[in-house]
């Protein structure tokens, strides 16, 4: 049976009319129900926005009422009182309120109105101190979690770019394996382009391509990891492909990076090739980052960022994938799983602090970190199991995590794992408030040094490429020019 979607109309709001109109009525929740076929207990669910009516019986409800089934479906509150209420509801559902760890106030037919408009008051107030809170650049924030969220209707899957990439890599003499970085050097010649390795690339700069000469110039070709000097390459490529022009503005400067990273990771990993390795993997109940990395000579983050790409359009699976520093803060995160992501008042994760009881902070405190952290975590949402792998950088340890909601653990290596957790997360009584008895002997007498956090969406300096310093960039070309 249909039922009235929320992305018709919002389910609080169309419980408020069905109320509305009944007290207004003067009937009691047993009357109406009777009139319209259902119990009043499922009524009263209804009319609290706790479950949606199906279009039948929502029919039937606007019939007893004697009005029409468009005054029902009203995206506007019946009055002011139902509109703090939900309001009110709303606020409480949030991330910002949750993290307070206090109880939820529910208003009874006895709660003043001047008592729903304090409330809700105080609630406007804490989000618009806290939006005031959040470390600049805005734009950078919101032009980020956009996308994010963009990406995540679409399930992170973007099939123009996989249709391009496939045929750039046929193009190129590619059979099967690791793309090798003579194939590369094919589908450069291809567009006209020459990859040069040079020692002086400017500092802000990954690559740099000429675009009056044909180059493309590139770091050492003797620096350690391949996969990194192929995926600079196709990342230069993919702007000359895909049309890009100079960005106008932080959004679209973002757009163009995520675009440019999804070509190289199709060249690295052929949608086709990939689809076939982990649909195979999934028959066999054998799904493992490691596998998927070592089948492609790719690194474990982008064999986890590619499953993200393929397993939902492909493997029918959701899925959440999650890069954590080794002090808690999120640096990427994606999920159409439903995990609860740490988000600011804005909607962003990035540099949000992860729970300590996630298998991407526990995994750092794992005995032998050469292996995969297999792990079951119960959240407010549900129960999930991820695998996850540390590393290291110049900048320090970081972790690599990829799961999956309980019921699809089953296809994945690691699945009979007895290590399992518990997060409360946002309530920070789960892992972010110290006991109380620490919090008894400690309070006032310790006095820490904060380390200023250099924020993953730092302000980029001016210039015709946003992070890239122009003058750099054109001293640079004015010297290999004559090479």
């Amino acid at each position: 049976m249909s039922t009235v979607g929320t992305g018709d109309i919002d389910v609080a709001t169309l419980g408020h009319r069905i109320r509305h109109f009944r007290v207004g009525r003067g009937m009691t929740l047993d009357e109406l129900g009777s009139a319209a076929g259902i119990a009043a207990s499922q009524l009263s669910l209804i009319e609290n926005g706790k479950r949606e009516p199906r279009v039948s019986l929502l029919s039937a409800l606007a019939s007893a009422l004697g009005v029409p089934t468009a005054d029902l479906l009203s995206s506007e509150p019946p009055d002011e009182r139902a509109a703090l209420e939900i309001e009110l509801a709303r606020a409480q559902r949030g991330t910002l309120y949750a993290s307070l760890g206090l109880p939820a106030v529910k208003p009874t037919k006895g709660t003043p109105t001047e008592t729903l408009r304090a409330l809700v008051g105080l609630h406007r107030e804490l989000g618009r101190r806290a939006s005031e809170a959040i470390a600049t650049p805005e734009e950078a924030r919101r032009a980020n979690t956009e996308l994010r969220e963009r990406m995540r209707a679409q399930n992170n899957y973007i099939p123009e770019i996989e249709e391009l990439a496939e045929q750039q890599v046929t193009a190129s003499g590619h059979v099967r394996g690791a793309l090798t970085h003579r194939e590369v050097s094919v589908m450069a010649e291809r567009l006209g382009f020459e990859l040069i390795y040079v020692n002086d690339l400017p500092r802000s700069a990954r690559s740099v391509t000429d675009l009056e000469n044909g180059r493309i110039y590139l770091p050492p070709a003797s620096i350690p990891g391949g996969h990194g000097l192929r995926s600079m390459a196709l990342q230069a490529m993919a702007h000359r492909l895909l049309g890009h022009t100079r960005p106008e503005s932080y959004a679209d400067f973002l757009r163009q990076r995520l675009e440019i990273n999804y070509f190289a990771a199709c060249c690295l990993m052929p949608r086709e090739a990939a689809v076939g390795f982990l649909q195979q993997a999934k028959k066999d109940k054998d799904l493992a980052v490691e596998d998927f990395r070592d089948a492609f000579g790719v690194t474990h983050e982008a064999a986890a960022l590619r499953l993200t790409n393929l397993a939902t359009s492909h493997l029918d699976m959701t899925l959440h994938f999650l890069r954590v520093g080794d002090d808690g803060a999120l640096y990427k995160g994606y999920e159409n799983d439903g995990l609860p992501l740490p988000t600011d008042v804005t909607g962003s994760i990035e540099g949000q602090i992860v729970c300590r009881k996630w298998g991407a902070r526990s995994a750092f405190t794992h005995t032998n970190r050469t292996t995969e952290l297999y792990q079951y975590t119960d959240t407010p949402a549900g129960t999930y199991w991820c695998a996850t792998q540390t590393g290291t950088t110049a900048e320090g340890g970081f972790s690599i995590s990829v799961g999956v909601p309980f019921d699809e653990a089953k296809w994945f290596r690691g699945r009979e794992t007895t290590v399992r957790a518990e997060s409360r997360c946002p309530d920070e009584s789960c892992c972010k408030r110290p006991p109380a008895d620490l919090s008894g002997r400690w309070a006032g007498k310790a006095w820490p040094s904060a380390r200023l956090h250099a924020h993953i969406l730092s302000p980029l300096p001016s210039g015709s490429f946003p992070g890239v310093d122009d003058a750099d960039v054109y001293a640079f070309l004015e010297a290999h020019s004559g090479a």
